[in-house]
């Protein structure tokens, strides 16, 4: 398995499930340096507080075109069309069809789009019902350090909230039947494209959003939102960018190896075996990668089911008692609202 993806501190666990605390997590800081690895595993050090490449920021600010949409169908599984924003005849000509679900991927840090994340949801969708898979290929500014790809994410959601405000216009198709998917650096990302949409589109058929527009009825899953440079950062996905906005934490530790931010950001929050440390994994990496897998099972079998928790001390003692909650799937009128603690098995599907 390609293992290009967030990784910041490898460290050794017991595979146990131990508590999370969000007021911890919250406050937790990180060192100026940290070890990561490269798509071929070599380790490096990355600085947190580096001068972020501002030439590639303004550029990717400029051009929303940076973005690469792919389109995957019923008709092209495995070779994907090239969708472009501001061209009509790419998507009329493309197998793209309005009367199906829209799923749009977005990955995460160091990737792009043969990472392992997206073939890996691209299947379990196509193969579970027709719908259209849009890839975002974000690259450019996923390659660059971590500073820099952090600081141009809201950029880039911007982007690829226009994309999809252009996808409406040209195919008719309802903001109601999109599912926005996001991994790491990816789940701000897709946040941010809500955002964009909720403050240009106005009386779209809902719920008042803040007393002057209407909200736009965008469906998301954050998949482990990266944690360093966003604990306060308000550029993070949050529960108002969508109608219906989802988290799973599978790597929010109380170390400065936690990848994910390990704290509630959206509407449904669900912490697996607690939210740390996964079972089967060894390393953050792996405790990273488990939401994003977690997922995909979850939209083949839809199998596993939160208990929401009332309070802290329930979520770490793992005794909550409250009401029932499928985490993932892709039911498109999901909804619910708290955190969630449940327990999975240790290998695929969970």
């Amino acid at each position: 398995m390609q293992k290009s993806l967030l990784c910041l501190l490898i460290i050794v666990y017991t595979a146990v499930a131990v508590p999370i605390s969000s007021e911890y997590s919250e406050d937790r800081t990180y060192p100026r340096f940290i070890e990561f690895p490269d798509g071929e595993g070599n380790m490096h050090t990355v600085d947190l507080e580096a001068e972020p490449d501002m030439e590639l920021l303004a550029e990717i600010e400029r051009n929303p075109a940076n973005n690469q949409y792919l389109l995957y169908t019923r008709r092209n599984q495995r070779i994907s069309q090239t969708l472009v924003i501001n061209n009509a005849n790419s998507i009329t000509n493309s197998n793209f069809n309005a009367r199906v679900p829209t799923v749009v991927i977005a990955h995460g840090w160091l990737s792009n789009q043969y990472t392992d994340i997206n073939p890996t949801i691209r299947d379990a969708y196509l193969k579970k019902s027709d719908v259209n898979v849009i890839v975002l290929d974000w690259r450019r500014l996923a390659l660059s350090d971590y500073a820099t790809a952090a600081r141009g994410v809201p950029a880039v959601g911007r982007g690829l909230g226009q994309f999809l405000a252009f996808l409406n216009r040209v195919t008719g198709q309802a903001f109601t039947e999109m599912h926005l998917v996001g991994f790491s650096l990816g789940a701000h990302l897709v946040g941010n494209a809500g955002r964009e949409l909720n403050g240009r589109v106005a009386r779209v058929t809902g719920g008042k959003y803040h007393g002057h527009f209407y909200i736009v009825f965008f469906f998301f899953k954050a998949l482990d939102p990266a944690g360093p440079l966003w604990n306060y950062n308000t550029n993070r996905v949050n529960p108002r960018d969508g109608v219906y906005v989802e988290a799973i934490h599978t790597d929010g530790g109380y170390t400065v190896g936690g990848l994910g931010i390990g704290t509630n950001v959206a509407n449904a929050d669900f912490y697996p075996n607690g939210g740390i440390s996964q079972p089967g994994c060894y390393t953050n990496l792996c405790n990273h990668n488990r939401a994003w897998e977690f997922f995909a099972a979850t939209v083949t079998y839809n199998h596993l089911v939160g208990r929401q928790c009332a309070t802290q001390t329930q979520l770490t003692w793992n005794n909550c008692r409250g009401s029932q909650l499928r985490m993932g799937n892709d039911d498109l009128r999901k909804s619910g609202s708290g955190m969630y603690r449940l327990d999975t098995g240790r290998r695929y599907p969970y």
